[in-house]
């Protein structure tokens, strides 16, 4: 069996060797997922900017996600209301559907296997109302005309299964290849001048003579200013924002080519994500295989069954694909926060930092990656909007705050099956 499919289905890679030695930049920026690379782009044209990788373009999340495509914030627009009040809310949304537009100008000029259409299904009975009045709230005060309401009926016909009672179409979301678009977007940085260093870990870094000083085993680059990215491998560089970000496990699996199922499931080719705490998210690939996520766990490691595990969920949605074999399974690393918005803000002068996207970074990566840079450059309104939304300490402390977070999370999880 394979690995992660993404991989195996990926473009060529850019020849983007190791550093080897000391060098200068404007903006160095360590992690080469979406947000650093939309950092590295946005920086390119008008600064020197190195770009610091411990593995391989997209190795971590960028790489390793369901490539589902999720407009809005990672909260809905409700919630950020009460959060951060109605101007800033409204705010927010912009910046997101600016994050969409930026996007599409991404999908527009890089191959990867771009599908449009999103649909949200409830799992439990009850909530029509809920959703109608998300429904009539984006389109009343947000202006936002792409969401539609569907009925249990007409969902087990387009989804091809009767698990769900009903939910949302989004048409202004979809689904990606997410490491083509990596790659595609390092391609784009790296001719636009950008210097890309992968299987360069960045261990620390200091000030010297006014200067940042990164340091990673084979050398050094000394900068003005310093981006760290990362999701659910932030290190130790980030000082306080750890305390904020919990690295949690999710799990993906590919079957074989579906052959004339495939035009039974998924009619639309959306991608489709359900509700429950432990989201099974599941789309088809180009080539019409069935790519499901479903199960985390939250201590390091993945369990040596991934296939196992995730075919349980998939079952429980798809029981007419008992009999279609599964050609590839994988893992990945994402980082969540406590409020599921992501963190965003400086660490320490001149240095800032970005993680925690709790499953909205497909989307919104890229774009924060833009605003890190344009703040670097001295513009910092992006920035310093997403830096009011509440991103709390995990609490515990450095001791307890992962039994306590594991324990928390189990307990949602159980309510999953009840």
């Amino acid at each position: 069996m394979g690995g992660n499919w993404y991989e195996a289905t990926a473009h060529d890679r850019p020849d983007l060797p190791p550093l080897q030695g000391d060098t200068q930049a404007d903006v160095c920026v360590v992690g080469a997922g979406f947000t650093g690379l939309g950092a590295a782009s946005t920086l390119a044209p008008v600064a020197k900017v190195v770009v610091l990788e411990a593995d391989r373009v997209g190795s971590a999340a960028t790489g390793r996600n369901g490539g589902q495509v999720h407009t809005g914030q990672r909260r809905d627009q409700a919630w950020l209301e009460k959060a951060v009040g109605r101007d800033d809310a409204m705010a927010l949304w912009r910046l997101a559907e600016d994050a969409r537009a930026h996007f599409k100008t991404l999908t527009d000029t890089i191959p990867c296997d771009w599908r449009p259409g999103m649909i949200h299904a409830r799992h439990k009975r009850g909530g029509e109302a809920e959703d109608a009045a998300h429904v009539a709230l984006m389109a009343e005060r947000y202006g936002y005309d792409q969401l539609a309401l569907v009925d249990a009926a007409d969902l087990a016909v387009e989804l091809g299964t009767d698990a769900y009672h009903g939910g949302l179409v989004d048409r202004g979301g979809g689904h990606v290849h997410p490491l083509n678009l990596a790659l595609g977007m390092a391609r784009q940085a790296t001719a636009a001048g950008a210097v890309i260093h992968e299987r360069t870990r960045a261990e620390a870094w200091r000030r010297e003579g006014g200067k940042i000083v990164v340091e990673t085993v084979s050398g050094r680059v000394t900068c003005e200013q310093l981006i760290l990215t990362g999701d659910g491998s932030l290190n130790a560089m980030a000082g306080a924002a750890r305390a904020r970000v919990m690295p949690i496990n999710n799990f993906i699996a590919v079957t074989e080519p579906l052959g004339a199922l495939a035009d039974t499931i998924i009619r639309s080719n959306a991608a489709v994500s359900d509700s429950r705490f432990v989201v099974n998210y599941f789309r088809k690939t180009a080539d019409g295989r069935l790519l499901f996520g479903g199960g985390e766990n939250y201590r390091p490691g993945f369990p040596r069954d991934i296939a196992g595990l995730v075919r349980k969920n998939l079952l429980k949605v798809y029981p007419q694909l008992a009999d279609v074999a599964i050609t590839h399974a994988w893992g990945g690393t994402l980082g969540i926060t406590m409020s599921r918005m992501p963190f965003v803000g400086e660490v320490a002068p001149g240095v800032r930092a970005a993680s925690g996207y709790s499953g909205q970074g497909v989307m919104l990566a890229p774009y924060v990656g833009r605003l890190l840079a344009e703040a670097a450059l001295g513009k910092t309104a992006g920035v310093e909007l997403l830096a009011r939304v509440p991103t709390p300490p995990f609490p515990g402390g450095r001791l307890l705050r992962w039994p306590l977070t594991v324990a928390g999370l189990s307990w949602y999880a159980l309510r999953d099956r009840l």
